[in-house]
């Protein structure tokens, strides 16, 4: 890759954009068209800022890892009323939840953060607020369009979410987890990161939309929801992925060393040690009480799913969700009310 070089520095530039923008948007040619300061390194972007007053910094996860805590601190200091805003990709949403959810902003921690890749015409409009229509403008469009016209930053973001979240279970939706799984997978192979998919689905999910309504049917989806995400560690990505089947990605978190997720990504402990959360999580829901199901509403819900493991039985995002859900589908077969680990029996995983 041809080795980065730092923009010559703008008067009129008050944006400061650091790390690789190949990583970070779509089409990166376009970023000449914004009047903004690049620099490749954090060292570089501390010693630009200590020159000059940005009022935003946009930082590129990508390539820097969690060793950038330090540095973020050291640039804030040096820069303190400037907005930090992350570039991340989805694996890295985690680490970014965390740099922003912090209530020790003075520290260096960022402000905000966006999924990636992104546009430079977004990255303009969502991120630097900048070339919005005017007021007498967005008043004509609104008079014509069928749909109002967002006029506002809370309005943006509700729409943000609705891209890629679930609006009944408030769980991540199809489109997002496929794009997650295709960006980890990515990493796993370069990174021997350890990575297993389950799909589930609700045994006999139409019977109780049949009998009890579909707002009951409505509870059921929320409430598996609920306990799918206390079962789940934090960074794993839980999704509904259409009517009563969800998907959830289980993958290693970043850590500080990576030594210890190439050793058990070595061992290939994933898949069995992922086998017992969802055994757990199955287990939870079979003794959950439902009111909307009246006084029999309490333990009657089992579920069915499929378990794949990268790259033993995946290599791909379709090789895997074609896995799993053969996984789910033999759990079915099998008389329903079990998770299925592909390539494995009953007992190998109780041995």
């Amino acid at each position: 890759m041809q080795q980065q070089k730092i923009t010559p520095l703008q008067n009129n530039s008050r944006i400061l954009l650091v790390g690789d923008a190949e990583a970070a948007f779509s089409d990166s040619h376009g970023l000449a068209s914004l009047q903004l300061q690049q620099c490749p390194t954090m060292l570089d972007a501390i010693s630009i800022t200590a020159q000059k007053t940005f009022d935003t910094i946009c930082i590129v996860m990508a390539g820097f890892g969690l060793r950038m805590r330090a540095a973020m601190k050291t640039l804030r200091q040096v820069n303190p009323a400037a907005k930090i805003i992350l570039l991340v990709q989805m694996y890295e949403e985690p680490f970014a939840i965390e740099m922003t959810n912090s209530p020790n902003k003075q520290a260096g921690y960022a402000d905000d953060y966006a999924i990636c890749p992104i546009t430079v015409e977004n990255f303009r409009m969502d991120i630097l607020r900048q070339g919005r229509p005017d007021s007498q403008s967005v008043q004509n469009i609104a008079e014509t369009a069928v749909q109002p016209v967002p006029q506002d930053t809370q309005t943006l973001e509700q729409l943000t979410r609705l891209a890629t979240e679930d609006d009944l279970t408030g769980l991540k939706n199809r489109r997002y987890a496929r794009e997650f799984l295709r960006q980890i997978i990515e990493r796993a192979k370069e990174e021997r990161m350890r990575l297993t998919l389950l799909i589930f689905d609700i045994d006999n999910f139409k019977h109780y939309n049949d009998v009890y309504g579909h707002p009951a049917g409505d509870d059921i989806l929320r409430q598996a929801a609920i306990l799918m995400r206390s079962c789940c560690r934090k960074h794993d990505v839980v999704a509904r992925i259409g009517g009563d089947e969800f998907a959830v990605i289980f993958w290693d978190a970043p850590k500080e060393s990576d030594l210890e997720n190439g050793r058990r990504a070595a061992q290939g402990e994933h898949p069995h040690e992922i086998f017992f959360i969802a055994e757990r999580f199955r287990h939870e829901l079979n003794a959950a009480h439902l009111p909307s199901l009246g006084p029999e509403g309490k333990g009657v819900l089992t579920i069915s799913g499929g378990l794949a493991g990268f790259p033993r039985d995946g290599s791909t995002v379709q090789e895997l969700f074609t896995q799993a859900d053969n996984g789910l589908l033999e759990a079915k077969r099998s008389g329903k009310n079990r998770i299925y680990l592909v390539g494995h029996s009953d007992s190998d995983l109780n041995a």
